[in-house]
């Protein structure tokens, strides 16, 4: 029963069928709401980016393992993560770093750039909401060091037309790494 809980909905498949052309109106639509996510992010807006999450969200990092070539599929564990989240949760994350003194893991904070690429929209059957994948490389410098960290990653993401506007309904994260070079996971991917 536990683990039903922290497994999470499973994602639609890409249909090469389905796929949203490059440069068609969707995809730019698509494409300026990735980008101006990773702005607002990045530029610490997240009161703002919270405006784009809608009331059932669903965001998600699960473990990931090295495996055999033969058991490559097996390489994420989806009901052990590293970010389960909510909208409620994630609402509670935006508030501790932007209205308490607790986040001191994030004060100062990082310098984070989030620089998305490879994207690929598609339609998913029975729905007017799009799936969205993209890669995400986060660099992040802290303090006066002079090393910065980098955070390597594939999303995949459902886009849901609320009132006009795209917001994001679920998002998971699969990151390159087994094991998380920085020291904390306090910023959002």
């Amino acid at each position: 029963m536990l683990q039903q809980l922290l497994e999470p909905t499973p994602l639609p498949p890409s249909i090469k069928a389905n796929r949203i052309p490059s440069g068609s109106d969707t995809y730019n639509e698509v494409l300026d709401f990735l980008y101006d996510e990773a702005e607002m992010l990045d530029n610490l807006r997240l009161g703002e980016w919270a405006e784009l999450l809608t009331k059932d969200l669903e965001y998600n990092a699960p473990l990931r393992h090295t495996r055999s070539t033969s058991q490559f599929d097996q390489t994420y564990s989806r009901n052990v993560q590293h970010l389960h989240e909510n909208y409620g949760s994630m609402l509670m994350r935006v508030k501790r770093i932007t209205d308490t003194k607790s986040a001191w893991g994030e004060d100062p904070p990082s310098r984070i750039k989030r620089l998305v690429t490879n994207v690929r929209v598609y339609r998913i059957d029975d729905s007017d909401d799009l799936k969205v994948e993209s890669y995400l490389l986060l660099t992040r410098s802290r303090f006066d060091f002079d090393y910065f960290d980098l955070i390597p990653c594939v999303r995949h993401d459902i886009l849901r037309r609320e009132n006009g506007a795209l917001k994001l309904a679920r998002r998971e994260i699969l990151l390159d790494q087994v094991v998380i070079g920085t020291p904390n996971l306090g910023v959002i991917l």
